[in-house]
């Protein structure tokens, strides 16, 4: 409970903030274009590292299948750690 008011007051100190700056034109203006480059900083696409492009499933069928069958990794590390946790869960028991 006391999260959730910590939250709200933050976020209407934010709002106060920003209906602050907004107030007046020229911060305004200036608000804008700090916005808009930070956001230009995030929007160079060029530097992404692209591997693969158009159609993978075609010119890698190998990795298509591998990726379409999926990853039992995941089910296979739940599965022995519950069977420990039985393991230990028996043993306490017993």
């Amino acid at each position: 409970m006391r999260k959730r008011w910590i939250f709200t007051a933050i976020g209407a100190a934010a709002g106060g903030a920003t209906a602050y700056l907004m107030k007046d034109e020229s911060k305004r203006q200036k608000v804008v274009d700090k916005a808009k480059s930070i956001q230009g900083n995030f929007n160079n696409g060029d530097d992404l590292p692209i591997e693969e492009a158009g159609q993978p499933e075609v010119s890698n069928p190998e990795n298509s299948k591998m990726v379409s069958e999926g990853s039992q990794f995941g089910v296979q590390y739940y599965n022995d750690l519950t069977e420990k946790e039985r393991e230990i869960l028996e043993k306490s028991n017993s």
